[in-house]
């Protein structure tokens, strides 16, 4: 089977709300192996975007067309799980995925979440949990991952390694890949696409590009600029779930230097 040259394909599409403007005439398009993002202030249209360009909902015009029979694995922006219910990261992963408990410790290391397979999920860190939803999007074998807002919840350094996972997946799978945030420092060294909307696409194009572009600036604010600037994170080690570098790493370097 020849592989789908675009996996999602949004054209001109608009929507209205009460005779409000939630989307403008907006494109998006995702290409497997692309990593794409979405960034803008709550309440400019990402969501909604997302939700056509998956099927979700209709736009009031403009099209919204998927790669034939797309496999597509979601990663939400929050959990919540009552505290008193008796759930494991094995159970959870089982209530989404039936029958493919024997793939459960393989999309767990994948993830690096590969320890926390008997763990009750209320007891799970930040980074932890994400790392637990991307095991469960991967169950999907998803041509396409849709991670909303991945940062959340997660410290900078675990923000920095989450996002060398997501570019490795990406890497390893040939998957595409659509980032929803606003968080911009991290995401957009991380990404091979940015657009940046506010019910309408303001700027479209690579990161050094978009963050110099006059309506970014407009849009989050001149000030900022320095705050917001594109973020490159070299490493010449690794964390831990826990946000420790691993010594023996850096030891095993040193000997060889």
């Amino acid at each position: 089977m020849q592989a789908p040259t675009t996996l999602i394909d949004v054209a001109g599409v608009s929507v209205w709300h009460n005779q409000h403007s939630v989307l403008d005439k907006v494109d998006l398009k995702v290409h497997p192996g692309e990593i794409v993002t979405l960034i803008g202030p709550n309440g400019c249209g990402k969501t909604t975007l997302v939700r056509i360009a998956l099927g979700l909902v209709s736009p009031d015009s403009g099209t919204a067309q998927r790669a034939k029979n797309i496999s597509v694995g979601y990663v939400p922006q929050r959990l919540h799980i009552d505290e008193t219910l008796p759930l494991t990261v094995e159970r959870f992963l089982d209530l989404g995925a039936r029958g493919q408990s024997h793939r459960f410790e393989k999309v767990l290391h994948q993830s690096g979440a590969g320890h926390v397979l008997k763990s009750p999920v209320q007891s799970l860190s930040g980074g932890e949990l994400k790392r637990v939803l991307l095991a469960r999007a991967l169950l999907q074998d998803p041509q396409l991952l849709v991670l909303d807002e991945p940062s959340a919840g997660v410290d900078v350094i675990g923000q920095s390694e989450l996002y060398d996972l997501i570019k490795s997946l990406r890497d390893e799978m040939g998957c595409g890949v659509l980032l929803v945030s606003h968080d911009l420092h991290l995401v957009m060294a991380a990404t091979d696409r940015v657009i940046c909307l506010n019910h309408h696409v303001c700027c479209d194009g690579k990161p050094d590009a978009v963050s110099q572009h006059p309506e970014y600036l407009t849009l989050f604010g001149s000030r900022l600029q320095d705050q917001l600037a594109v973020y490159t994170h070299h490493h010449d080690h690794k964390h831990d779930l826990a946000g420790n570098i691993d010594q023996s790493l850096k030891e095993e370097r040193a000997s060889h230097e």
